[in-house]
């Protein structure tokens, strides 16, 4: 099975949750913990070790705020 990395621009993030919908193995969540910069909550993934690298979160960002690799 494909493995990814998934890293977040937080700072750009406005929380807006499409991207916790989007992700098929439910590893991306809003962080309740954190404000960013722009006074919002934004995502983060819970378990890395379980990215299958779908994109899936990337391409429903509105803001690009996402970034996949895959290995």
């Amino acid at each position: 099975m494909a493995k990814g990395t998934v890293s977040f621009n937080q700072d750009l993030c406005k929380g807006c949750g499409l991207c916790v919908e989007a992700c098929p193995v439910k590893i991306v969540a809003v962080d309740n913990t954190h404000i960013n910069k722009k006074g919002y909550n934004p995502a983060t993934v819970v378990d890395m070790d379980k990215c299958i690298g779908c994109t899936n979160c990337a391409t429903m960002c509105p803001d690009s705020v996402i970034t996949v690799e895959r290995d």
